[in-house]
């Protein structure tokens, strides 16, 4: 089968590799009828995720059809569409027991598919403890519709969630790329009384306004005066960092007002520095760390209410034979691109 791999630092290569069998009695094999590229995956690429193991594949955002499951596994069978979710989770830990599945005791535990252990971006894959790693797609439910449920669109629901909103908060979302916009589209779920959204690139700004007109962005430039005159309390209530880089990382304590809650979503390139001095006397609550990924089904129950609608993201698709293209598109965001389906063979 081909499958994209990661090679060395700075290569991916498109390679045959045999179909993945079943190892155990919780793994269950997906044939992949549609992955994505994440920002993880050029982090990966770019030597960011020392985890990573040379020779993986990669890929950690898709949906597919079961084609084989251990003995073990009860919640799916063969024949059901299903999402796989980014972590991998044995769910009788201590972690998974809390709902840490990021954390999860296992050897395999955490984000592994694409990373640790071969991933999606090829036709088939195997998914470790898939009575906890897989989320059947409700009928009705487009595989489109249900593409980002195990990976962006649980990390946007799962920082809504620790973010603590309330009806009466002004939240600030730093970021609007993938990531952001599924974040924000969990805020609005929430609905709280003002959601700004941060955002340089004048093409990402420009798709917020169209698609979420009730919205406010603002360029990093004017944020800060931008929320102070916009929030009652000398800031945000709730801050959503989804960027990434040195400048948003501060911009994000330094719009939060006096107690407010900082929720960090990004993956950054680089360490940070906590400038304690300078946010003496602010109080606030930092919230960290990788996705919790326990809400698929959750998810997938609003998408099929008409809650949550992620299909406007997929602005380009590409046969998994040109992948190299795909990632070429994504990774210099050309061509107005946000996210890309990468088709598995029929």
């Amino acid at each position: 089968m081909l499958a994209y791999t990661y090679v060395e630092k700075g290569r991916f290569e498109l390679r045959e590799k045999p179909v993945p069998c079943i190892e155990t009695s919780h793994d269950a094999l997906v044939r992949v009828t549609l992955s994505s590229i994440c920002t993880s995956d050029l982090h990966i690429k770019h030597g960011s995720v020392p985890r990573a193991v040379p020779g993986i594949t990669v890929g950690h955002e898709m949906v597919g059809v079961v084609e084989q499951v251990g003995e073990e596994v009860t919640s799916v069978k063969p024949g059901d569409r299903v999402a796989v979710n980014v972590e991998t989770f044995c769910g009788e830990c201590f972690f998974c027991r809390h709902g840490y599945v990021n954390n999860c005791e296992d050897p395999d535990g955490g984000w592994a598919l694409g990373c640790r252990i071969d991933g999606g971006q090829a036709e088939y894959v195997r998914v470790p403890h898939a009575n906890q790693g897989l989320s059947r797609i409700p009928d009705g439910v487009t595989d489109e519709q249900a593409l980002f449920v195990g990976d962006i669109l649980a990390t946007g629901f799962w920082a809504t969630r620790i973010s603590e909103i309330t009806p009466d908060d002004t939240v600030l979302i730093i970021g609007a790329g993938p990531t952001g916009i599924c974040t924000l589209l969990c805020v609005r779920w929430k609905r709280p009384r003002r959601i700004i959204v941060c955002e340089k690139s004048e093409e990402r700004a420009r798709f917020v306004r169209e698609h979420y007109p009730d919205v406010w962005v603002v360029h990093p430039d004017e944020c800060k005066e931008a929320v102070l005159a916009h929030s009652a309390h000398g800031g945000a209530d709730v801050v959503m960092e989804v960027a990434g880089t040195d400048d948003t990382f501060r911009l994000a304590w330094e719009c939060a007002r006096p107690n407010a809650i900082v929720t960090v979503v990004a993956l950054y390139d680089a360490p940070q520095i906590l400038p304690l001095p300078e946010m003496y006397g602010k109080n606030l609550t930092f919230k960290t760390g990788g996705v919790d990924g326990c809400d698929c089904d959750e998810i997938l129950r609003l998408i099929a209410g008409g809650e949550i609608d992620t299909t406007p993201l997929i602005t380009h698709r590409f046969p998994l034979g040109e992948i190299e293209e795909a990632y070429r598109i994504f990774e210099n965001r050309l061509d107005g691109v946000i996210k890309i389906a990468i088709e598995g063979p029929k």
